[in-house]
């Protein structure tokens, strides 16, 4: 069982540079397998309330919240590391440039060695579309032509693809990411859109605040969507995040199974479970998290 771990997100520390490194240093030291990063280019001070994760559409930020560039993060970090993973959790790859995000991503997955997971979602806030001159419509194509340009972009010498959205023909991109293959992309997002999407384009699933029952219909979903894309959903890796569901129970082990027995591959933590942003404490937290939750799965 992979375990992945989300930073705090907390100003005064997630921009220390100092802070940072030990933070990483230790995290591989841990043997924790990956680190996750999220973004939000903007956040509106007066925004719709269209969160789709709570109940009055309002996003559970708070004043001291800080979401620094996911991937200029990652580069700092794995400068400081050898083997952590590197991912996102997500990049809302609708509001970006196929070609710049493919090219950056590219670039730093060749520099960590293939260290990058690249979670991409479709966003929420009107307002974060309108700041970076986005139309909010239709993004959900714009994702799946922003992923399939990607791809093409890293694998052909010269490549062209032809959308709605995102068009190039016959283009050169020198720099490719560190695998043939290409950098994992994984599918952000509860709905059951987005686990049609992951077993359509996905190279995995990372959803958020889900229950074990949807979690369970969600790679059910995903494996019956592989099946009739010609894809093999045996090679789609699946994360979740327990505690976005219910903070409670980060150490209750039936219910941490019931994801994994579900499909699960990858379990993360958070720095917030730890409730602590001292290194130490967070060390002992993961530590016991491995001992009581993940060495039992």
């Amino acid at each position: 069982m992979k375990l992945g771990y989300i930073p705090p997100m907390t100003k005064g520390l997630t921009l220390d540079r100092d802070y940072v490194i030990r933070l990483v240093e230790m995290l591989e030291s841990q043997d924790v397998e990956s680190v996750w990063t999220v973004e939000h280019v903007i956040m509106a001070k007066n925004y719709d309330p269209l969160y789709p994760y709570s109940k009055d559409g309002m996003a559970p930020t708070a004043p001291d919240t800080l979401m620094p560039d996911p991937l200029e993060w990652h580069a700092f970090a794995a400068a400081r590391t050898e083997r952590i993973n590197l991912g996102t959790s997500v990049v809302i790859a609708s509001q970006h440039s196929a070609a710049i995000l493919a090219k950056r991503v590219a670039t730093l997955d060749a520099l960590s060695g293939g260290r990058v997971r690249l979670g991409v979602g479709i966003g929420w806030q009107r307002e974060e579309y309108e700041a970076v001159g986005v139309p909010y419509r239709d993004r959900g194509r714009r994702l799946d032509e922003t992923i399939e340009a990607m791809r093409v972009l890293w694998r052909d010498e010269w490549a062209t693809y032809h959308g709605k959205h995102v068009n190039f023909e016959n283009v050169h991109m020198d720099t490719k990411p560190f695998r043939k293959e290409g950098v994992p992309i994984l599918i952000g997002g509860s709905t059951e859109v987005a686990a049609q999407r992951a077993g359509r384009l996905g190279d995995g699933w990372y959803p958020y605040v889900i229950s074990p029952e949807d979690f369970g219909k969600g790679v059910e979903t995903i494996r019956t969507t592989a099946k009739a894309a010609g894809r093999d959903a045996s090679r789609i890796e699946i994360s979740i995040w327990p505690a976005s569901f219910d903070f409670t129970k980060t150490f209750d082990l039936g219910f941490v199974r019931s994801y994994v027995d579900r499909g699960a591959h990858r379990v993360v933590v958070s720095q917030g479970e730890s409730m602590t942003t001292d290194i130490q404490g967070q060390r002992d937290f993961i530590r016991r998290y491995q001992d009581q939750v993940v060495a039992k799965l």
